[in-house]
């Protein structure tokens, strides 16, 4: 069953509930029954064993509970008689039959019924005579996993929940991630780490999300993984806020077998579900510009008590935009390196202005100054725009690691990839763009390499777009074709740390009184002194590593001779200026050229007008 036909089958399901629930309502049901339908076509082959392997414990008078398990196959069970189709034969008592049924679950899959609030649905079905209906919809769709494997199943999902939040004028993309963009995460997180991707290496290794949402990252890192090793081992945690994600989540976990244990519901930012635990990897889209003023208490207390013992240390952002401290709550999960041993990269799709919101002394700087003086970024790279199901701004991926290869020791790379995009057939939502397989691998391979690059796009006469290509350091420009033109762009380039650090210093100038006269003061340390003017007060920000009085020399005194440094407030910040990097300037067309063009534009209107009046 492919995964069109699939979504085409639970949007029937909506035929049925139109009229008694409103349409940003159908999620409520149709949820709940795709993943009931799914853990039972899971169970099916075991069913019957489970159920005598039940019988035969309790008559022993012992604990059932890892038999069944075992029996099962998989890390839940179900004990009941019944299944959906069997609730079909008894139409009168489907409801009590129903409730039976969910009790007969393990209690890993009650809770994700209970996250659901699947009985208030039940009761409202029941009480609209809409129950038997839906169940038996549900109860012919066969969504064993070798039917609709767990790719296509968490498309589904993910399709269904966007769908529902546009209903609802929710936002979409606070629940999941495009596929595309989480694949190229996974392959930077991983790329550089051999002895994992390695086949028939026995490896252990932990994956960490935050922001979980269903569970796309944490499901295709796995899958990546397996790909290319296939004994290795990936526990995978996560943590997620919105009941209904969490529910899904949880039973994706189920069915790969995972420990759900390690999916914790809650908030992330203040009640941290891992306290004690450090990850080998990590991935996060958390949810850019979204205020965190419900938690603010509670991360502030954090802060200010337990400074850098605790998450926050830092610095903290502005309470409009949380998405920094989700960076700050992964640094803060990083596994140690020990004896050059050990150690965490993760990767974090952020919007623009973590890279260069406040200035100097800011929560922002402070964050930035602390991740670059500790050598932690390893990259950025900028996504093209319209790539995000509810926004269409820029967005960025950073990596950041604390076991940095020899050769990118004190560097970060800059890799530009928003021109790495093809045209969505159908826009999903502000997602109009989407990276195919080969823009993703040529990422991939701009960050592995290291290197610094351009990209140059040919044109032909007529000023189409006829080909693209990269060039590494030293590469030949390709030919241009005849009567074309080519453009060449900064694609990928490498910087010092300190090379977006920079000292905001405060320039003074005199006070001067009615008649011209500096004003000195009459007491204290600045009896004698030249009081400073607040109304030209200014402030430059010099680069690291540049002397800061050669700088106010050449740059302010020739056009302030009695300006002077008030030292005491200096402040060293950082910022990661990424566009003006890649910016290329094009020079404006000849006016010639421009005239020549109004000149054939003003003779064809007067064309026009003359054919009319014929």
């Amino acid at each position: 069953m492919n995964q069109s036909s699939l979504s085409a089958f639970i949007w029937a399901v909506a035929d049925l509930l139109r009229g008694d629930y409103r349409q940003s309502e159908y999620g409520k049901v149709i949820l709940p029954f795709t993943v009931l339908r799914r853990l039972e076509c899971v169970l099916a082959p075991t069913r019957e064993k489970v159920r005598k392997e039940k019988a035969k414990r309790e008559a022993a008078g012992v604990d059932p509970h890892h038999f069944l398990l075992r029996a099962s196959g998989v890390t839940f069970y179900n004990t009941c008689e019944m299944d959906l189709k069997a609730l079909l034969g008894d139409q009168d008592h489907i409801r009590q039959n129903l409730y039976e049924y969910l009790q007969g679950f393990s209690p890993e899959v009650r809770d994700i019924f209970d996250r659901f609030e699947f009985g208030i649905q039940i009761e409202r079905l029941a009480k609209a005579g809409l129950l038997y209906l839906v169940t038996e919809k549900f109860a012919g769709i066969d969504l064993h996993p070798s039917r609709v494997d767990n790719a296509q199943m968490g498309h589904v999902f993910e399709e269904l929940i966007r769908k529902f939040a546009e209903l609802s004028n929710e936002t979409a993309g606070e629940h999941f991630t495009p596929r595309e963009v989480i694949r190229l995460m996974v392959n930077l997180i991983f790329i550089e780490d051999d002895d994992v991707l390695t086949p028939g290496t026995d490896v252990v290794r932990t994956l960490y999300d935050p922001t979980a949402g269903t569970g796309g990252m944490l499901s295709v890192a796995a899958e990546h993984l397996l790909e290319h090793n296939p004994v290795a081992r990936l526990g995978l945690y996560g943590q997620e806020l919105n009941p209904e994600s969490y529910a899904i989540c949880k039973a994706d976990m189920l069915i790969r077998g995972q420990d759900v244990s390690h999916i914790v519901f809650g908030n992330t930012l203040s009640e941290d579900g891992h306290a004690r635990k450090r990850f080998d990897y990590m991935l996060s889209n958390p949810p850019f510009g979204v205020e965190w003023k419900k938690v603010e208490k509670a991360v502030r207390a954090e802060h200010e008590l337990k400074g850098f013992d605790g998450r926050f240390g830092p610095g903290l952002p502005r309470v409009s935009d949380g998405s920094m401290l989700f960076l700050l709550h992964l640094v803060a999960k990083m596994a140690p390196v020990v004896n050059g041993t050990g150690g965490s990269r993760f990767g974090i799709v952020l919007n623009g202005s973590p890279l260069f919101t406040g200035g100097a002394g800011s929560g922002e700087s402070e964050i930035r100054r602390y991740l670059l003086e500790n050598d932690l970024v390893e990259a950025i790279i900028g996504l093209p725009t319209d790539m995000f199901y509810n926004t269409g701004i820029a967005t960025y991926v950073w990596i950041v690691s604390n076991k940095k290869p020899a050769p990118r020791r004190g560097q970060v790379q800059l890799i530009d990839a928003s021109g790495f995009w093809q045209k969505m057939r159908k826009s999903l939502g502000s997602k109009r763009k989407e990276m195919s397989d080969a823009h993703i691998a040529e990422v991939t391979k701009l960050f592995g390499d290291f290197a610094e690059a351009d990209v140059v796009t040919l044109f032909d006469k007529d000023g189409r777009e006829v080909g693209r290509h990269v060039l590494r350091d030293g590469q030949p420009e390709p030919a241009v074709p005849e009567g074309g033109k080519r453009k060449r762009a900064p694609l990928s380039r490498r910087f010092r740390n300190d090379s977006f650090g920079y000292t905001t210093i405060t320039v003074e100038r005199p006070l001067r009184d009615e008649k011209g006269k500096v004003v000195l003061g009459q007491k204290g340390r600045q009896k004698g002194l030249p009081q400073p003017d607040s109304s030209l007060r200014d402030t430059e920000n010099v680069p690291l590593g540049e002397d800061i009085r050669a700088y106010f020399e050449r740059e302010v005194l020739p056009h302030a001779p009695d300006a002077w440094i008030d030292e005491s407030k200096s402040k060293v910040g950082y910022e990661i200026p990424f566009n003006r990097h890649f910016y290329v300037y094009e020079p404006p067309r000849p006016l010639e050229e421009i005239d020549a063009e109004l000149r054939q534009v003003s003779a064809n209107i007067m064309r026009m007008l003359g054919e009319l009046a014929e």
